[in-house]
């Protein structure tokens, strides 16, 4: 019998390598919105982040959204995106 393969991704936070259900999606949109993906069904280009704000804040110190999407995430981008990290 064939194993199934788990998906891994790797956190852009502290670049552990961790099965994909394990982490939160951030995506940004086509129309260039930037948002946390808790289904992994948005559309768009996604990065991924273990789901500890420690983590996000990691990512956002060494640029990993900035290097993923092309684009500096605007403050209150980043604090909604917290908030939401904090209700998870």
């Amino acid at each position: 019998m064939q194993q199934k393969k788990i998906p891994m991704r790797q956190c852009g936070g502290c670049g552990e390598m961790k099965p994909k259900r394990e982490l939160v999606r951030v995506v940004k949109s086509p129309e260039g919105e930037i948002s946390l993906d808790l289904t992994s069904r948005k559309n768009g280009r996604g990065s991924y982040i273990c789901k500890s704000i420690e983590c996000f804040e990691k990512a956002i110190k060494r640029k990993s959204f900035e290097r993923a999407f092309g684009v500096k995430i605007p403050e209150e981008t980043v604090q909604n995106i917290i908030k939401e990290l904090e209700s998870e």
